[in-house]
C-alpha cells in the first residue's frame, strides 16, 4: 500500500485528491494538512509520497520541503501547482523534490503519477522543464560545463538518462531497454556520480541544459504532469 500525505491550503483540493486516490487500488491517503501542520503529519504518518502545494499563505511549500529533507528517511515529494511554469518549481526541484503535479491533473492520471513517484520515477515533463529553464538567465543554450559532464557518460548511460528524464522508474527503464533493475540501478548511480548531482530530477535538468533531450517525444514522459 502506497501511503500518501496531501498538503494544500485549500480544503477542496485536499478532499478532491483524497477522494480520487483512496478510490485507487494500492493507494491510501493517510493524512491531509495545511502548511503549518504538514511536518507534524508527515513525521507521524511516515508516508511514501507527499503531494505538497508550492504556494501556501501560512508556511510555503519550499519551507516544508526543506523540513522534510531533514528527516532520517524522507518521503518522495512532488510539488502541487496551478501552472507548469511556476517560478518556484525549479528551486523546489533543485532542493530535492521528485517532480510536480498540476492541480488540474486528470483524475485517471493522478493515481499512476503517484505510483511512478513511489517507484522512484520522476513526475515532470521535459517540455515543462524547458519552459522552467528558459525563465532563468543562461539556460537557453547548452552550457559548456553541463555538456562536459554529459560527455563523460557512456552511450548506455545516456540512454538511461533520457529515460530518467521521461519519468521512468528503474524497473520501467529496465523493461524499455532490456536490462535488469539491478543493472539499471548501477547505471543510475554511475550517472549521478559523473554528473555530480544528488538525484534523478537534478540529472534530468542537467541533461536538458546540456541539450541531450530532443524536442521529439518530449511530451511522451510517463510522468507528464501537464
Amino acid at each position: 500500500m502506497i501511503r500518501v500525505v496531501v498538503v494544500d491550503d485549500e480544503a477542496l483540493v485536499r478532499s478532491g485528491f483524497e477522494l480520487i486516490l483512496n478510490a485507487s487500488d494500492g493507494i491510501q491517503v493517510v493524512a491531509t494538512a495545511e502548511g503549518a501542520q504538514a511536518a507534524d503529519a508527515i513525521r507521524r504518518e511516515h508516508p511514501d509520497v507527499v503531494l505538497l502545494d508550492i504556494r501556501m499563505p501560512d508556511v510555503d511549500g519550499l519551507t516544508v520541503l526543506r523540513e522534510i529533507q531533514t528527516l532520517p528517511e524522507p518521503p518522495t515529494v512532488a510539488m502541487l501547482t496551478t501552472f507548469d511554469t511556476d517560478e518556484y518549481i525549479l528551486t523546489a526541484l533543485r532542493s530535492g523534490a521528485a517532480g510536480f503535479l498540476l492541480k488540474d491533473t486528470e483524475p485517471e492520471q493522478l493515481a499512476q503519477l503517484v505510483r511512478t513517484l513511489a517507484a522512484g520515477g520522476v513526475v515532470m515533463s521535459p517540455k515543462a522543464s524547458r519552459a522552467l529553464l528558459r525563465g532563468h538567465p543562461g539556460a537557453d543554450t547548452p552550457q559548456d560545463a553541463d555538456v562536459a559532464r554529459v560527455n563523460l557518460l557512456t552511450d548506455r548511460e545516456r540512454d538511461v538518462l533520457v529515460l530518467i528524464a521521461e519519468g521512468l522508474s528503474n524497473a520501467d527503464i529496465g523493461t524499455r531497454i532490456h536490462l535488469s533493475a539491478g543493472t539499471v540501478k548501477d547505471h543510475v548511480s554511475s550517472i549521478l556520480t559523473k554528473l555530480r548531482v544528488a538525484g534523478r530530477v537534478q540529472a534530468a535538468l542537467l541533461a536538458e541544459r546540456a541539450g541531450l533531450l530532443g524536442v521529439d517525444g518530449a511530451d511522451t514522459a510517463r510522468g507528464n504532469a501537464g
